[in-house]
């Protein structure tokens, strides 16, 4: 049976849908992909021409803010550190960073403000790989692979990967101590099945290499809410699938399994009920001036509709250039999306796969809203109305006080049990629900909170109620076929 390391918070991000991806980082300068330091066989003396020349003079975090945003993007993932090596902070553990090129700020801190100000959650991509670190032994993608071997041996014989694996901790810590909560953090990538031809030289990596497990706690100990991708090779320790240049044809976290077999690591995980598919509007994750294969506005919305009808999140990505902006093509489709989200967003947001009864024709695409706004809540005579804002209905007033049902900014439903004093006052004992759905697609309800406070919708946010109060689940469960969703003890909920 497989381990479970803890979860995150999934139920913001299944509403979500949508996010954006930011490569960035030295490999920006030369323009011809990411991996050009692995795909050229580039050292690091010669590379440092690019750390020594980065200045991003047109930089402006709040444009890729207000364009994510503007598309419909409700969270984002950055690149902090790529596999080059070089970090996007101010970190204390390496002298390869931002503030030690031309440009000289803390990028990182930056775009972390600008994009929390446009109310979009913020996640961290980290490299597992590093070709700049002097303890990262050199293996089947490593830039000086193709050494001799006894150059390689020799080499790899002063090299620590326990050391790198203390600097992968220090570094994780920072990022999850000092830019306020962390929403997802983006591991890349394990590949034990990575090998050179059969000539005695070391290959891949995987799990004992990285520490996963180690990593793993580290991550749930400062962040225990957030959400971890399955790419540290270690099963039970991922929330989400991460299919990468590839939209499977059935939800990813059932039946995904990718093309690549030496990636075993990225194999579907009994544990994990979300995928996220992350994408390019071209061919390649850093900016690469010449690529010509860019997508149509066509392409990239069916992505999207592709996506969501399969259960699945799209994490679709932009490379701003190394001046700092982002080009043109890619705001143009940035742009294709908020002109179609303008008008479709109630078809992606909080939505998902069709249940099976609903087989889609040829061509075509069934997306299903299956969470609770727009029931009728029979026994107790009020109702549940869809919506991103804090609404509040007051029902009137039942035998045992008065009810109210809301929506918050990032679709969760609650329901409000008002109950009365003695004295026949405004209630003082609360009941809240908040109303979601499990995996097994059954909704539920949690927490069960009584305070002698009063409560209302203003102050009924997570931040207020976690931690407070006894849990109890009660589950709702859906009847598609007669549109029903029931409860044996709490409530009874016809459809609209």
């Amino acid at each position: 049976m497989t381990k479970d390391y803890g979860h995150g918070d999934l139920s913001w991000f299944k509403h979500a849908r949508f996010g954006m991806f930011i490569h960035y980082g030295l490999y920006s300068m030369p323009a011809r992909h990411e991996w050009i330091k692995s795909r050229e066989k580039i050292g690091d003396e010669k590379y440092d021409v690019y750390f020594n020349l980065f200045d991003p003079d047109l930089f402006e975090p709040q444009v890729w803010a207000k364009a994510a945003k503007d598309a419909g993007m409700k969270y984002m993932v950055i690149t902090s550190k790529h596999h080059e090596g070089f970090c996007l902070w101010d970190s204390k553990y390496t002298d390869y960073k931002i503030t030690n090129t031309p440009f000289g700020r803390d990028m990182l801190r930056e775009v972390v403000d600008a994009f929390r100000a446009e109310g979009i959650r913020i996640g961290f991509y980290y490299s597992l790989l590093d070709w700049h670190h002097p303890d990262f032994p050199i293996d089947c993608f490593h830039p000086l692979r193709d050494l001799p071997k006894e150059e390689v041996d020799a080499l790899n014989a002063k090299r620590d990967i326990r050391k790198y694996q203390d600097y992968m901790i220090d570094q994780i810590t920072e990022l999850l101590t000092e830019f306020g909560k962390i929403d997802i953090i983006w591991f890349d990538f394990s590949y034990p099945g990575g090998c050179f031809p059969k000539d005695g030289r070391p290959g891949g990596k995987g799990h004992d290499d990285w520490d996963s497990e180690r990593i793993v706690k580290c991550v749930r100990s400062l962040q225990p809410d957030i959400i971890i991708d399955n790419r540290l090779d270690l099963p039970g320790s991922g929330d989400i699938i991460t299919p990468e240049q590839y939209t499977p044809r059935k939800n990813a976290a059932k039946t995904y399994s990718y093309p690549d077999e030496n990636i075993s690591a990225w194999a579907p995980d009994e544990n994990i009920s979300a995928w996220e598919g992350c994408q390019t509007f071209s061919g390649s994750w850093g900016y690469y001036r010449d690529e010509t294969t860019w997508k149509s506005a066509e392409q990239c919305i069916k992505m999207l509709i592709d996506h969501v009808s399969r259960d699945g999140n799209l994490l679709m990505n932009v490379g701003p250039t190394s001046r700092g902006y982002l080009d043109h093509r890619a705001m143009e489709r940035l742009g294709d999306y908020a002109d179609w989200m303008r008008c479709h967003e109630r078809a992606i947001r909080g939505c998902g796969q069709a249940p099976d009864e609903f087989p889609e024709p040829e061509n075509c695409r069934y997306i299903f809203d299956k969470y609770v706004f727009n029931y009728n809540l029979v026994n107790k005579g009020y109702r549940l109305f869809g919506g991103y804002r804090w609404r509040t209905f007051g029902v009137g007033e039942l035998a045992q006080g008065h009810n109210s049902a809301f929506v918050d900014d990032d679709g969760r439903a609650y329901i409000v049990y008002h109950t009365r004093t003695d004295d026949g006052s405004e209630g003082h004992s609360v009941r809240v629900h908040q109303l979601f759905l499990n995996k097994e697609g059954w909704i539920v309800a949690a927490p069960y909170a009584t305070s002698d406070e009063k409560l209302d919708a203003s102050v009924c946010t997570k931040e207020n109620l976690e931690g407070k109060y006894e849990v109890i689940l009660h589950e709702l469960q859906i009847d598609y076929a007669n549109r029903e969703v029931k409860t044996p003890d709490v409530i009874s909920l016809n459809a609209d």
